[in-house]
This record gives structure tokens, C-alpha cells and sequence, in this order.
């Protein structure tokens, strides 16, 4: 098999792609079209799954942001206690348990791409720039004013002066405890059971069972019985 003509015809079809700007519904058509018969092009909204580099001025990924700004500012009006509460929460979030609550105000980038599960509590003022997914596991309790940011721009000056970025997904475990004021970095694992103190910036995954604190955090102690 010749893998070299395959390569060379990848590299043509993304340059094709990067070449037609995406602002024009002409050429949104011709994208789309050019997708359907181009099956390993990736849409925007793929690369941004995927953790790949993507353009977040495209017409796809600003739709899915625009509607969770929308359906945020609705909630910032609202409190647990609205008899419609629960209907606007899973419009953001369609894959909310009953079981699980959001307090708002709450922001997020996106709302799809925030997979809680059972028994979940996330306090108020809570910000999820969930580009990459957010996963949350069972039981486990978010403090007011967390943070957690899977986008992670380029570190070339030049190149971030352009709409694109990286997302990388964050993860939750089961029973875990977040104080309040904690933020969650790009690509970070919680394991299960762990608590990590107020004030917290988690850099770098933390083990099941552990207590974690600081700035960066650190683990303090073993939780295991």
C-alpha cells in the first residue's frame, strides 16, 4: 500500500480547508459539502472533542456558544426554587440526572460537554469552559466560585492573536469534595474520593484518597482507611 500518496492527499485536502474562509455562507455549503465527500476532514466541532487545534470563530462551535450564553443569562434570573429551573438546566446540560443540581448563576462555554453523574452538587457561581468535556463523578460536591478550564490557547504570541486553541478534558471522580474558590487546569484528573482544599489550583493529576491543597496543589495526606 502506498502511504505516502495517502499522506500528500490529507496535507492537500487541509490546506483546501484552511485556505476558504469560513464566514460566508457560500462557503459554509461548500465546507459542508466538501466534508460529506472528504470523510477524514475533521469539522471544527470534531478537533475540539478530539483535542485537537481548532478555529472557535467557526459558524458550528460560536452557534453551540452562543446558545449556552443565552440559557446562562436566563439562570442568572433564576434561583432552585423556579418551578422552570429544571426544564433550563437541561436545556445547557441535556445529560443531567434529577438526581443532580446546578445552582445558579452558572456559566458555562457550551453545556454539552458537561457529563455529571448521579448525586451531584455544584454550588453557585461555578464557571465550566467546557470546550474539552467536564466529567464529574457521583456524589461528589462542588464548592461556590469553582473554576474549571479545559481550553489552553498557544503559547506562541503570534499564533494566539488567531481564534483557535486546544481543549483538553477534565475529570472528577466519584465521591469527591472541592472547597470553595477552587480551579481546575487544562487536562486534569481528580481521582476518587479526594478532597481539595479552598483556594486550590489543581495543575497536575491528583490520586484517589488524597487531600490536596495549595498553589500549586499539592497532595497533604492520604484519605485511605
Amino acid at each position: 500500500m502506498n502511504f505516502t500518496g495517502s499522506v500528500r492527499v490529507i496535507l492537500h485536502l487541509t490546506q483546501q480547508f484552511h485556505t476558504i474562509p469560513a464566514t460566508c455562507i457560500e462557503n459554509q455549503r461548500y465546507l459542508c459539502l466538501h466534508h460529506q465527500n472528504n470523510p477524514l476532514m475533521k469539522t471544527e466541532l470534531e478537533k475540539m472533542h478530539s483535542s485537537e487545534m481548532y478555529y472557535f470563530s467557526d459558524p458550528a462551535v460560536k452557534a453551540s456558544l452562543n446558545h449556552a450564553n443565552e440559557i446562562c443569562a436566563r439562570l442568572r434570573g433564576m434561583s432552585l426554587l423556579d418551578k422552570d429551573y429544571r426544564k433550563v438546566i437541561k436545556e445547557l446540560i441535556p445529560s443531567i440526572p434529577e438526581s443532580s443540581t446546578v445552582c445558579p448563576p452558572f456559566h458555562c462555554d457550551h453545556g454539552s460537554n458537561i457529563l455529571l453523574e448521579e448525586h451531584v452538587f455544584i454550588n453557585c457561581n461555578c464557571t465550566m469552559l467546557d470546550a474539552g468535556y467536564i466529567r464529574i463523578g457521583k456524589h461528589t460536591l462542588i464548592g461556590p466560585n469553582c473554576q474549571f478550564y479545559t481550553p489552553q490557547h498557544p503559547m506562541d504570541y503570534v499564533e494566539r492573536r488567531e481564534e483557535k486553541e486546544t481543549a483538553y478534558p477534565i475529570t472528577v471522580g466519584e465521591d469527591c469534595w472541592l472547597g470553595g474558590g477552587v480551579i481546575v487546569c487544562p487536562g486534569v484528573t481528580i481521582g476518587n474520593r479526594c478532597i481539595i482544599a479552598a483556594g486550590s489550583v489543581v495543575t497536575k493529576d491528583i490520586p484517589d484518597d488524597s487531600l490536596a491543597a495549595g498553589v500549586p496543589a499539592v497532595v497533604k495526606k492520604s484519605l485511605k482507611k
